[in-house]
């Protein structure tokens, strides 16, 4: 048994909305004395600094380390150096401005957050999320835990890879006014001239699903509510993002965040959002040329260029990519 049992019977009891896309949202998730105790423990509520430099150092003596995760570097001197001058010389993605970082909490030293990081990972609460999505759990792999996410941090509109089964996001915000500040899940449909993507997700399940620029999609709906949860099982309609702007020195955008994922469902290959473009003869060359030129050695940027004119004339001479093959 553990004190937090009551929020299995949350999510199991929980009506779907439908509203951009199926999901659930529960407002008032734990406990009005969980929340407090959780919000206020010295891992979650972290003293304000003044540097990113001092940040880092409370984080790392409080049991957080930087993961690889989307819109993210680990690096902690490449992202203070980028920090301080908003200027880089790459880019994680090229639908993206920027990038923030992730750190996750690992071995708390208050005892409410041990064993809500052991609730979370527990088959009980894993299972009970499977089972709302009619999910096999005993063909999922788990993932969750207590994470930060720095100013910065940016995933364009996407509707997640395939091989991700359900996700949850839990608000855990330590400061007062985290409701009126820009670190936010967005929530979105893309565009009606958009709407070729999905169908091309649709129909081609061999091809991984892409993240898109943000001029692609309408925000439909915000979760800045603290203490809220969102729960979807990922699909092709399932767009969300984040692109975080605020001060993080003195409170920082704090998250139960997990999923489950598939087992048997590999790595997939990609379908950029470049090559939309590309098809429908609208392609960014600009952001094509940026991108190439920040992550490429010269002479497969050389070999890019050689590939895309191929590919280029082969969509001229073939179906139109942008309206048969979806």
């Amino acid at each position: 048994m553990s004190r937090f049992d009551y929020l299995i019977e949350k999510i199991s009891k929980a009506d779907f909305l439908d509203h951009p896309f199926r999901h659930v949202y529960i407002t008032d998730f734990l406990l009005e004395e969980d929340f407090k105790a959780i919000t206020k423990s010295p891992e979650i509520n972290v003293e304000p600094v003044s540097s990113d430099g001092e940040l880092f150092e409370v984080l790392q003596q409080k049991g957080y380390k930087p993961i690889q995760f989307p819109g993210c570097i680990t690096n902690k001197q490449e992202y203070m150096d980028w920090h301080r001058s908003r200027k880089s010389q790459r880019y994680v993605h090229s639908a993206c401005e920027g990038f923030g970082m992730t750190l996750r909490l690992y071995n708390p030293s208050t005892p409410i957050l041990e064993e809500l990081i052991s609730f979370l990972s527990s088959d009980a609460f894993n299972r009970a999320l499977a089972e709302k999505f009619d999910l096999d759990f005993e063909n999922c792999k788990v993932d969750n835990g207590i994470q930060k996410y720095l100013d910065g941090y940016e995933i364009s509109p996407h509707p997640d890879i395939r091989r991700k089964a359900a996700t949850f996001m839990v608000n855990i915000n330590p400061h007062a006014d985290s409701e009126e500040r820009d670190h936010h899940t967005h929530y979105l449909q893309l565009k009606d001239e958009h709407s070729h993507v999905r169908k091309f997700w649709d129909a081609n399940l061999e091809k991984e699903r892409c993240w898109v620029p943000w001029d692609w999609c309408d925000v439909v709906k915000t979760q800045p509510e603290n203490n809220s949860i969102v729960l979807f099982a990922p699909g092709n309609d399932t767009m969300h993002a984040v692109r975080a702007r605020y001060d993080h020195l003195d409170g920082q955008r704090t998250q139960l965040y997990g999923n489950l994922w598939h087992s048997d469902v590999g790595d997939l290959p990609p379908h950029d959002w470049e090559l939309f473009e590309l098809a429908s003869g609208k392609l960014n060359w600009g952001a094509i040329k940026r991108t190439a030129r920040d992550h490429l050695p010269q002479p497969v940027v050389s070999m890019a260029k050689k590939a895309l004119r191929r590919g280029k004339a082969d969509s001229d001479q073939s179906a139109d990519l942008g309206t048969r093959s979806y």
